[in-house]
């Protein structure tokens, strides 16, 4: 663990006075996950849904969603509308355990 924590303090420029910046890791690709929310159904269900079909979900309006990055829970925010998009905004980052 410490190894981590001496390779985020050289990319941010802290702790041994390193001049290296975060712009080494801009250029890796990480998945972006956005889980309005979940259900479960059987195969037989699945096949029977067609255009227009509701899929009830484990969230009530209004509750935050969650924000993945590469599998891992990092944030949960709101969806936004922005002119004909759909985005969303993040309300709280959520902290990582400390192992």
């Amino acid at each position: 663990m410490a190894d981590n924590l001496d390779i985020a303090a050289s990319l941010t420029g802290e702790g041994d006075g390193s001049n290296v910046t975060l712009e080494a890791v801009y250029d890796i690709p990480v998945q972006l996950s956005v889980v309005l929310g979940k259900t479960s159904m059987q195969v037989n269900q699945l096949l029977k849904l067609g255009r227009g079909a509701v899929i009830e979900l484990d969230r009530k309006v209004g509750e935050p969603i969650d924000i993945y990055v590469n599998n891992r829970l990092i944030a949960r925010g709101e969806v936004v509308v922005v002119e004909d998009r759909i985005g969303v905004t993040m309300t709280e980052i959520i902290k990582a355990d400390k192992v």
